[in-house]
């Protein structure tokens, strides 16, 4: 798919990919732009007999991988970063496409994309288990122990919409690294990229069955891969519903679960407003608010909270609202005309019981006004729920510990992050806030790829970051040997 110097979108058809070929469906649909609407391919809607032939695939793969040695793994890793390093503008504008983010944002995407791809190829080549001292015990003279970490076999792939590229890079990466196969289902919003990738990994030589990518119906795909006792790992990006539903029906399954959050930053006291507001502004609003640990909720230090307002409010206006593919953008179309209508009607219910709109709160098209509310109630959606939008509630606090419980006050932990120059407050902190990363000095949206990554309570299970997907997608065997 390309755009023509008019920007006219140029539709394609995709086909399922399965056994390193493409393969044709019996039935597909139409995939539009969430920014015009404008139909950009036809995409296939695969059904049982297709999802099992991806499985029949990956399974009679396992054996070609787990014999892969580690040198050639991190080799096709290696090649298929440099081959989407030669296409990266192109990749950029796929995701710009489907999923109406930012083409300056889709651009980082791509490289963190790159990243996480190579960080996998590094990490392929350092899976190693440990030599134990057997004669520790009384009966273990004579005898060495040690371990060695196996592939577990077929990994199922279950990506969002929102980051459609490395959050694939993040299941698919991992899982070639250690040996898996894989069978991807990507958001129906957004398999054009991972299609690309299959592209490329068939050119990068990843043996035949290694990844399959199936795209359609989420209730049918979804069922069938986690119920299915070929399939040895799920790895879910997604709704809290959707991953508890997958949790109850895994079985003995190995599960990694990221399912969202209300992500909340701290204000303290006697920082430097001017230097944080473009960080905490663009946290809250980059690719529309549609980020896990994206910022929602803002909680400021009394002293600070009327400053902190007028800047981040006046910060928050001068952002521009528009066409994904025009560079100067910064905030585009929600990703569908749904949640729209969901987020325009959780601020007029915060505002029926008394939250103030200081800016935004109104839609243009598809693309919804960057919105910031204040006198926000904690029970009210757009602060005890994930938004998933370009909304933000600011809320002020008088002790430390206040805001800690604030923060805390919540379903969801998966990050948080906390600006004071107070070493002890920070180091509380730490301690303190229960969610699955403490970024101090931050905001709670800063990730690494190779940094460990999941929440706690509702935000799911597991972790993802190479060296910890890898992990949890490979079991240990222990090898004892006699030599009397």
């Amino acid at each position: 798919m390309s755009c023509n110097t008019k920007g006219v979108v140029i539709m394609v058809k995709k086909n399922l990919f399965i056994n390193g070929d493409w393969v044709e469906a019996a039935e597909y649909t139409e995939l539009r732009s969430p920014y015009s609407s404008e139909v950009i391919a036809e995409i296939p809607k695969a059904n049982i007999e297709e999802v099992e032939a991806a499985l029949v695939a990956a399974d009679a793969a396992r054996e070609t991988m787990a014999n892969l040695p580690l040198y050639k793994r991190a080799i096709i890793l290696e090649k298929l970063a440099s081959l989407l390093e030669a296409r990266a503008e192109e990749a950029a504008e796929l995701i710009a496409l489907e999923a109406a983010k930012p083409i300056t944002t889709a651009k980082a995407e791509v490289q963190r994309t790159i990243q996480t791809y190579k960080f996998a190829a590094e990490e392929a080549k350092r899976i190693h288990g440990e030599t134990i001292p057997v004669d520790a015990a009384p009966g273990g003279d004579g005898r060495i122990a040690y371990t060695v970490r196996e592939p577990l076999g077929i990994v199922a792939a279950i990506t969002p919409f929102n980051f459609p590229m490395n959050l694939v890079a993040h299941k698919v990466g991992p899982a070639i690294a250690s040996g898996n196969t894989v069978v991807l289902k990507p958001a129906s919003q957004t398999p054009l990229t991972s299609y690309f990738i299959g592209e490329l990994l068939a050119e990068a030589g990843l043996p035949k069955g290694a990844l399959n990518i199936v795209t359609g119906a989420g209730s049918l795909i979804g069922n069938k891969l986690v119920t299915d006792n070929r399939v040895k790992k799920i790895s879910f990006t997604g709704s809290p519903a959707v991953g508890i539903g997958i949790r109850n029906q895994a079985g003995l399954k190995k599960v990694t679960l990221e399912l969202g959050s209300n992500a909340a930053v701290i204000i303290d006291e006697n920082v430097n407003i001017d230097k944080l507001i473009p960080r905490v502004v663009s946290g809250a609003f980059a690719f529309q608010g549609q980020v896990c640990i994206s910022v929602q909720r803002i909680y400021v230090h009394e002293k600070m909270y009327d400053l902190f307002v007028d800047k981040f409010v006046a910060a928050t206006k001068e952002l521009k609202l528009g066409d994904p593919l025009d560079p100067t953008t910064d905030v585009s179309a929600l990703i569908s005309p749904q949640d729209v209508k969901r987020t325009l009607s959780w601020i007029e219910e915060a505002k029926g019981q008394g939250a103030i709109i200081a800016t935004g709160g109104e839609s243009e098209g598809n693309i919804l006004q960057p919105t910031v509310l204040l006198n926000v109630k904690p029970e009210q959606k757009v602060s005890c729920q994930e938004v998933f939008a370009p909304i933000v509630s600011i809320m002020k606090f008088t002790s430390i510990q206040e805001a800690f419980d604030q923060v805390n006050d919540s379903k969801y932990g998966l990050q948080a992050g906390i600006y004071t120059d107070n070493i002890h407050i920070a180091l509380q902190a730490t301690q303190k806030l229960h969610v699955g990363g403490v970024i101090i000095n931050d905001i709670p949206t800063f990730r690494l790829d190779h940094l460990p990554y999941g929440g706690v309570k509702e935000s799911g299970m597991g972790r993802e970051g190479l060296k910890y997907a890898i992990e949890e997608m490979t079991e240990m065997k222990l090898v004892v040997i006699n030599q009397n």
